[in-house]
């Protein structure tokens, strides 16, 4: 057997005992790291860019971005605990943190390292709006989205970055890795399509959160309706897009909040 069906066969064995379905989104997913490993990485990174960069605390504004996101992540753990998954947060170590930086965006690392940027506050506007951004960041967190295209990215190229990720390693790989894989930046190519069907999940799983700790789902599609008005008309087109057009989001998300108001009044959260 050659070099090249010898590595279709490992890829083949690794993919089959490498797909586990995630109780937050009902699917398989692809992870050939484990957050034992994940978070350890992820949260060095994330101590590294905050040292790197402006961190606003102790402001009002700092302040919010604290206390939304922990009851959107009170929200995460209510939930799990419905679905019989308590202990699935247990490695979570959940960090707020707003900096710096006139960028209209706001992005999550694996095991609940979240970073708000200031330039996306005027958009945000009030708590809803917040918890809009954070319910989605905290989505790709629960659903394993930025795990799962780490592990496609080592079966595309298993090359320098799929070793330093699976080993820990902090090499200029692994830097442009999490800056590519976690919202910090983005690529044109194979991956982008996962990228959008990643934003679409994380989009139905934070309006739930979002419903459960209290904030009308309503309000998400008053948000990207800003959100829309703010671009004018200087997106990319979706198709070169790692996030899905205004307009499709908009739509995607006037169908889903009946369901997200319905999960919320389980626990007890009625919006009129």
């Amino acid at each position: 057997m050659n070099k090249q069906n010898i590595m279709i066969v490992v890829c083949t064995i690794g993919l089959f005992l490498s797909c586990a379905t995630n109780p937050v989104t009902g699917g398989k997913n692809l992870n050939f790291v484990s957050n034992s490993q994940l978070f350890a990485s992820s949260f060095q990174e994330y101590d590294s860019f905050l040292k790197e960069n402006k961190v606003i605390s102790g402001t009002p504004d700092a302040n919010k971005v604290t206390e939304v996101g922990m009851k959107i992540a009170a929200a995460a753990q209510k939930y799990l605990t419905s679905i019989g998954q308590p202990e699935y947060l247990k490695e979570y170590r959940w960090e707020y943190k707003l900096v710096e930086n006139k960028e209209v965006n706001a992005w999550c690392m694996p095991g609940g390292k979240i970073v708000v940027y200031t330039g996306i506050l005027p958009v945000t506007k009030n708590d809803a709006g917040l918890a809009t951004v954070l319910g989605h960041e905290v989505s790709h967190a629960l659903a394993n989205h930025g795990a799962q295209r780490m592990s496609a990215a080592q079966l595309q190229s298993l090359g320098a970055v799929g070793v330093a990720v699976a080993t820990g390693n902090q090499s200029a790989e692994n830097q442009q890795m999490w800056q590519q894989y976690y919202g910090i930046g983005s690529e044109v190519g194979v991956m982008l399509p996962f990228s959008r069907s990643y934003e679409n999940e994380a989009d139905k799983i934070g309006l739930t959160l979002m419903a459960i700790a209290g904030y009308n789902p309503d309000d998400a599609i008053v948000f990207w309706s800003r959100m829309a008005a703010e671009s004018s008309g200087q997106k990319p087109p979706e198709f070169l897009s790692t996030h899905p057009s205004d307009a499709s989001r908009i739509a995607n998300l006037k169908a889903l909040v009946p369901g997200a108001k319905a999960t919320a009044a389980k626990f007890g959260v009625v919006f009129k």
